[in-house]
């Protein structure tokens, strides 16, 4: 079975100003964000990437395409990567929302939290994780690597997944913008070789 890479979006104005982005179309990557783009794409260069998915969101597909041109490789855009559907807290600052109550919810007890006109953490959870396996059963191969680019609480939602971890412990985990997590699945479970982890890579099969 094969190496996940699962890589965050690079950063756009909407991280940098603490804002939560969601599903907003026209989200592209700042400065930043394409340099980490750039940097993602020449650290992966010599990784023997199979395929390139990718969340449908401008700022993921940005992130995603120096990786694919650089393997000659089409990105699969994929809607089940979508980042979480927050609802009305789309657009809204962190800070602002920290001041709700139901803001401890997210952080404590995550699994019993709705978004207000969107998902539940266990929805998004299982949307990303029915996608991963999808994506898994395609590329079967022990050798196979594949770069699936979409956004941080995804991420974390599906590597607590895969280790077994508790959804109301996924807060504890990291994902930046522009970082690689590095989860080797089989038919026995998952392991996790590398979180939250920027470029240069030192732990990534190279080409023979």
């Amino acid at each position: 079975m094969p190496l996940l890479l699962l890589i965050r979006h690079g950063e756009n104005n909407f991280v940098k100003t603490g804002k939560m982005a969601g599903r907003i179309p026209g989200v592209h990557l700042n400065e930043r964000g394409q340099k980490q783009a750039q940097a993602l794409g020449e650290a992966l260069l010599g990784v023997p990437i199979k395929a390139v998915y990718a969340s449908p969101l401008e700022r993921a597909m940005e992130t995603a395409t120096p990786i694919a041109e650089s393997h000659k490789l089409k990105i699969v855009q994929e809607p089940d990567l979508m980042d979480t559907d927050i609802g009305k807290w789309q657009g809204h600052s962190w800070k602002l929302l920290a001041l709700k109550k139901e803001w401890k919810i997210v952080q404590h007890a995550p699994s019993r939290f709705r978004f207000p006109e969107g998902e539940s953490f266990p929805e998004c959870q299982l949307r990303i994780v029915n996608v991963l396996e999808r994506i898994v059963q395609t590329h079967k191969k022990p050798q196979d690597v594949v770069a699936v680019v979409f956004h941080a609480d995804p991420i974390k939602l599906a590597v607590a997944h895969f280790l077994g971890m508790s959804l109301d412990h996924f807060q504890r985990l990291g994902c930046d913008t522009g970082s690689v997590t590095a989860l080797h699945v089989n038919e026995m479970g998952a392991h996790l070789l590398k979180l939250n982890q920027r470029p240069p890579f030192d732990f990534l099969p190279k080409k023979k």
